[in-house]
């Protein structure tokens, strides 16, 4: 339950607070080829922040549910 509140609130802040992750994708280090037929888009330095933000989060909140 506490994981599909924050996926509606994620969620919510993409659709009403569209500036807040508009750095998303504009990073130095994303690569885009477009051609007359094709358009590629490769966030990679994207997905190393999301992934190192998501790894803090997780090491923050995880002890607090381990079993003990």
């Amino acid at each position: 339950m506490v994981l599909g509140g924050l996926l509606l609130l994620a969620g919510a802040l993409v659709r009403f607070a569209p500036g807040l992750f508009s750095w998303i994708g504009n990073l130095p280090g994303d690569i885009r080829i477009e051609s007359e037929n094709s358009r590629v888009f490769i966030p990679i330095t994207s997905m190393i922040v999301v992934s190192v933000l998501l790894t803090l989060i997780a090491g923050l909140v995880g002890p607090f549910f381990r079993n003990r």
